[in-house]
Order: structure tokens, then sequence, then C-alpha cells
């Protein structure tokens, strides 16, 4: 969320961003959220005028009834009652105004970074850098389900019985590799400086907001009938919440987080769900990362981010690309991101495997998240990046490790994971 300040004072800009994002239809947002902004500062002016006043005539009435002119001090009584009424209409009015404002504001999209390309929808992302030599083997490698089916490891058609599309169980030696590369990721991380988090799998709808667009919610997250609880779409969304209201001690920054969560996702829209593969459900598990920084080292946590990720996968020997997203393809509060997609030798092209994003201070600013300065407090910036996220992360595994006779080789760094085992090979 922008600061309303910034959009007074710069509304030119702010239009012209929303043009680079094509959302046309929210330009009149601009012009509407100054207009009432005006008028919501006016009633806080007027408000404070009568509040003065009305303060200037208590202390005037009170004189009069210390110098027993009863009369006069009963009609400026009046007065005050007359005023304390319209003070009432006003601070309702206020409270209605700030209300507008706000609901406007949050649909408002930040402003993206000078670097980001321009571009409609992903088709028009940008490749920056490839990492790893992409291979194509002279056999046929199946269709990831089919791996996982021949390795004993999938039952798509009982998730249907208990749960219904979308879901899948994952057995016996795919279900521990799944494990161990969520694991590893868990390890890598540490490694690198970041503390381990499990965090709560549902947040308040108040969290929801202060994270993530309306857009986003309405096409993402479970809500729980009855209760103020929504199913968390990644564990960014409690991890950031857990900052809500904070003002954090400068010393204790950056806060670099690492979290592990169950991730649950309506997936509905144009890509829809994977009616036989595991690339699209509505139930999968992630490592996570997170960072709270200083707004000037925020570039900088955003570039380590993305190559904590690329490292990951390259440890794993999996070949990987950057992917710059494209001004329409960011979400409202992002200024900036990029994928991280892995190569699959099957299609001969790579998919998504990661994504990692700076907001700079549009979560903070939603969630009130702030740091105390020299010139008093000021909002902190934010990132998230994906680690892994499996079964995605697994198909990714497969594909690359995938050999002639059906087997799949594991790769060194998951191998002490799987209790030394070296190779998951066919059941049937």
């Amino acid at each position: 969320m922008l600061d309303i300040k910034f959009v007074r004072e710069n509304p030119d800009i702010v239009k012209e961003n929303i043009k680079k994002k094509f959302q046309d239809e929210k330009l009149p947002l601009v012009d509407e959220v100054i207009s009432l902004d005006e008028e919501r500062r006016q009633t806080i002016v007027k408000a404070d005028e009568l509040r003065a006043n009305r303060n200037r005539i208590s202390k005037e009435i009170g004189n009069l009834m210390a110098q027993g002119k009863r009369e006069e001090g009963m009609a400026l009584k009046e007065q005050v009652t007359a005023q304390a009424a319209e003070l009432e209409e006003l601070s309702k009015r206020q409270d209605e105004l700030t209300e507008k404002v706000t609901e406007i504001m949050m649909r408002i999209p930040n402003i993206i970074d000078p670097s980001v390309p321009i571009g409609k929808d992903d088709t028009e992302n940008v490749e920056v850098e490839r990492f790893g030599e992409p291979k194509v083997p002279d056999y046929e490698i199946p269709y990831h389900a089919d791996i996982i089916a021949a390795l004993g490891g999938l039952d798509k058609e009982a998730a249907g019985r208990t749960s219904g599309e979308g879901f899948y169980f994952l057995l016996g030696d795919t279900a521990r590799l799944h494990e161990a590369m969520i694991a590893y990721a868990r390890d890598f991380m540490i490694n690198a400086d970041f503390t381990y988090a499990i965090p709560p799998f549902m947040i308040h709808s108040d969290v929801v907001k202060g994270v993530m667009s309306f857009a986003e919610m309405e096409a993402m997250m479970y809500k729980i009938e009855g209760e103020d609880l929504f199913l968390i779409g990644t564990s960014e969304h409690s991890m950031i919440g857990r900052f809500k209201g904070e003002m954090i001690n400068k010393e204790n920054l950056p806060i670099t987080l690492t979290s592990y969560s169950p991730c649950f996702r309506k997936e509905g829209g144009s890509h829809g769900l994977e009616e036989r593969g595991l690339y699209r459900v509505h139930q999968f598990e992630k490592q996570e990362m997170i960072v709270i920084c200083e707004p000037e080292e925020s570039m900088d946590w955003y570039e380590k981010m993305w190559k904590l990720t690329v490292d990951f996968f390259r440890s794993l020997d999996i070949p990987v690309r950057q992917l710059e997203c494209c001004s329409g393809d960011l979400a409202d509060l992002k200024v900036k991101s990029c994928d991280v997609e892995a190569w699959s030798p099957r299609q001969q092209k790579y998919f998504e495997v990661g994504s990692c994003s700076n907001l700079s201070d549009a979560q903070a600013r939603r969630l009130g998240i702030r740091a105390k300065g020299e010139s008093g407090s000021y909002f902190l910036h934010t990132l998230n990046n994906t680690v892994v996220a499996s079964p995605r992360g697994l198909i990714a595994l497969l594909e690359n490790n995938y050999q002639p006779d059906g087997s799949v080789l594991i790769p060194k760094v998951l191998q002490p994971y799987m209790g030394g085992k070296e190779v998951l090979t066919p059941k049937n």
C-alpha cells in the first residue's frame, strides 16, 4: 500500500505506474482517493476547530458560573451541546472517509522498480540467466505421475475418494524422497544463517489483508466456515503477520527466517488443476525464506535470496534459470519479482519451481511493521522467496535423475535423508 501523501503529491507517477501494469480500470481510483482524502482532512480540521472552540467555551462557562452569571453560562452551555452533536457527526464522517480511503489505497498497486520489464502478462517475462547445462537424454522420460506410479508412490484415485480432485497420496520411498527434499532445504537455509521456524497454518483476516491484495485472497485462500481464519497459501503469510504492529529494534535487523509449512490453494481460474499430475494441486509442502530489513538493503537481499534458490537446485544437479517477471505479471504489492524455473528434460523446457519477491514497505505499511530512527519511526521492507515447493521440486528431481531402466538416482546431498539409499527402483 502506498503512502497517501505520495499519491497526493505524485498522481501522475501513480497513474503511469497503473498503466505500466495494464490496469487502466484502476486509473479513476487515483483522483477518487485524492478527493476523498481532501474531504477527510478538511473534516479533521473542522473537528479540531470545534474541539478547540468547545474547550474555550467550557472555560468561559466556568468563569461565568463563578461570577454568578448563570443565564449567560447556560446560554453558552447550549452552544456546547449543539457543537457536541456536530462534532459527533464529523467524527462519524471522518471514520467513514478513512475507511473508504484505506479500501481504495489497498487496491492501488505498488510502484514497480525501474528495472522491471514492461509486459502485459507472464508470456512477456524475460529470461535473465541460466545455471547448469540442460540435457535431453536419448531415451524417453515418462510423465512424472507415471514415474511415481511405477515406483509404487502415487495414489490419486484414493485421494479423489477422500478429498476430491487436486489431492494425492504419496507413498513409500517417493514420499520419503519428497520429505528428504524439504528436510535438506531446511538445513540448507540454516547453514545460510536463516533461523528455522514452523508457523501457524491458519491466520486471521486482518493478516490476510495485510500480506496480499483482495484479488489474490479471493483466488487463493480457503476460509474456515464460521471462523475468522484462513488456511495459508504459503508460510510467508503467517511469518510476516507475526510482526504485525511491532516496533522492531534496529539492532535486530535484518530478520532472516526460513519456514516450513503445508500450503493450501484453490488453484482456480485459467490454470486449473491437473487431472493426473502433481504440478498444480490444492495442497503441497514448502520451505520458504522471508527477510525483514532496512529499506536501503532490500534490493541487495532480493539478489541474495533468489540466488540461494538457484544454489539449492544446483546442489541437486538440476539445471535452472532466472526469469524476470514483467510489470503485468507482478501482484499489486510487489515492486520486483523473479521466478526460478527448473529444466524439464521430458518437456524440453523450463517450469516454475520458485518465486522471489521484494514488496518494499507495502506489507509493512498495511500491518504496521516499523523501526525507529533518528528522525522518527519508518516502515521496514519485506521480502519472500521459495527455497523449494514439493511436489514441483520432486517433479524436477525425478525427471533429471530418471534412468533408462525406470529407476531414479538419488542426489548425494539427499542420500543421508534417505537412510543412505542411492537409487529408487520400479515396483512394477
